[in-house]
């Protein structure tokens, strides 16, 4: 097996025994149908198998996790988890889209940043590493690569609503959002956006199309009030504890 593998199993501490199972869960079909491969050997059924995995390993850690909430709640955090932007979070963090096998056109028009390829391919691997090594495995890498940090996620899935819940809680100068720089062919695009408290910066993204962006923008700006809120809070703590 090439370098290239062998590095992507050591990020995911994974070693493939079939490593042809594990070289189709990154083929994108654009590659397939450029090197006239079958059809079955792109990664296309093995998202749908990991799909599936995924949605029952994450039910099974919300209902273990969250004993008290009824089935409406659980049944939107599950969402927040498996939909395409979150699982295109958690394969950034393994940089999977540089792993993957892509056509020309697909490549040249940046499919290896493109949500629903890197997406999909986090769904393959997860089919893959289940018909390779069994439930147990599958689930270890999901809770381990998606369901790790999961308070963050939710946050970064609901991030516009959550931060302007936040800013009117305050009552402070209304949220919006304003695009900073726009680069890039049609095709291929990538939007630099901040989120403005009134006229102060709260947060800044970038992101293949302006919601991406503004999404990723009003995660940061989650986080710069959340810390806000903290130091005041600790400021209050000493000064009651100094008199």
């Amino acid at each position: 097996m090439n370098a290239h593998l062998k590095e992507l199993e050591e990020k995911i501490a994974y070693e493939f025994h079939d490593k042809h199972l594990f070289a189709q869960a990154l083929t994108h079909s654009s590659y397939a149908n450029e090197h006239r491969l079958d059809h079955s050997r792109c990664n296309e059924r093995l998202e749908f198998l990991g799909d599936a995995v995924l949605e029952i390993v994450t039910s099974d850690f919300l209902y273990h996790k969250y004993e008290s909430l009824p089935e409406g709640d659980l049944t939107k955090i599950r969402a927040s988890i498996v939909c395409e932007p979150t699982l295109a979070y958690c394969a950034g963090d393994i940089h999977l889209g540089a792993y993957l096998y892509l056509g020309k056109g697909e490549d040249a028009t940046g499919g290896r940043n493109r949500n629903s390829v890197v997406s999909d391919a986090m769904e393959a691997l997860i089919g893959a590493i289940y018909l390779d090594g069994g439930f147990a495995n599958a689930k270890e890498f999901i809770h381990r690569f998606i369901l790790n940090d999961i308070e963050h996620k939710q946050l970064f899935y609901d991030s516009k609503t959550i931060l302007q819940e936040m800013v009117q809680s305050r009552q402070a100068a209304p949220l919006s959002y304003e695009i900073l720089k726009e680069e890039g062919p049609d095709h291929n695009k990538t939007f630099e956006v901040c989120a403005l408290m009134g006229e102060e910066e709260i947060g800044r993204g970038t992101g293949r199309t302006k919601k991406a962006a503004e999404q990723v923008a009003a995660y940061n700006g989650i986080l710069k009030l959340k810390a806000q809120e903290e130091q005041l809070h600790r400021q209050n703590e000493a000064g009651e504890i100094c008199i």
